[in-house]
């Protein structure tokens, strides 16, 4: 997301869910998310300025993606930007001259709205994820978790993914192990076509793994899982299609 991280870069800020192609591919790719805290009352602002800069950098024949997606709880009023990237390499392409010939837009029309950025790396972990592209959904239900102990996580992870593949022939999400900063250690990615979606039962993880390996082992999973975990949290993130390019 070259675009977004320009718009900080041009004023010097330090610091800036997935693209359109979000697939998982049988190698594992990098993510970069930045979040986007807006000042109160300044939400328009925001995204109007956002659709200045869109206009722009298209009409300068700019050639990048990205999607911003709108957290619908939690503290503030917050947008997060995503990029996906096959290696560092890529990732450290900075030849955008239509990002820099929207610099002034930036400047005036979007950074005076935000209050505060937080950029973070993830790298996918396609063995343990849905194989699909984000296609037609809209919603993404987004779990993030702090850990103790990654091997064991992972495992228990497989173990759950694996029960999950097996019944429906797919994982359910997109797996992601974050590369330092303050976000946490994994996160799952989860989608939805539409709020509707989100009303749509699914059979519980753990009935489903019991089904399949009985109680003693699902018992033994379960408390596995739970002593890694020391922390878990969840949002849940609409596309805003307005302000996303793809």
């Amino acid at each position: 997301m070259k675009i977004l991280k320009t718009i900080l870069c041009v004023a010097c800020f330090a610091f800036l869910l997935p693209t359109t192609a979000h697939a998982q591919e049988a190698e594992s790719s990098i993510m970069e998310l930045m979040e986007y805290t807006i000042k109160f009352g300044e939400n328009s602002k925001f995204t109007e300025g956002v659709k200045k800069w869109k206009k722009c950098y298209k009409d300068n024949n700019g050639t990048d993606t990205w999607n911003v997606w709108h957290r619908l709880q939690g503290k503030g009023n917050v947008y997060v930007g995503t990029s996906q990237f096959k290696n560092w390499a890529e990732m450290g392409e900075s030849d955008d001259a239509a990002g820099k010939a929207c610099a002034a837009i930036a400047m005036e029309f979007i950074l005076p709205h935000i209050e505060s950025t937080e950029l973070s790396t993830t790298r996918s972990m396609p063995e343990y994820s849905n194989t699909a592209t984000l296609g037609d959904n809209t919603i993404v239900w987004v779990t993030n978790f702090i850990v103790n102990d990654s091997e064991m996580f992972r495992e228990a992870v497989n173990e759950m993914t694996s029960a999950i593949k097996k019944k429906e022939g797919n994982a359910r999400g997109w797996w992601y192990r974050y590369m330092g900063g303050e976000s946490g250690h994994y996160m799952v990615s989860s989608p939805y076509k539409n709020f509707a979606d989100l009303d749509t039962d699914k059979e519980n993880i753990w009935k489903l793994y019991e089904a399949a390996n009985g109680k003693t082992k699902t018992k033994d999973l379960k408390d596995k899982f739970k002593s890694v975990i020391d922390k878990q949290w969840s949002y849940t993130y609409t596309l805003d299609k307005d302000l996303s390019m793809n």
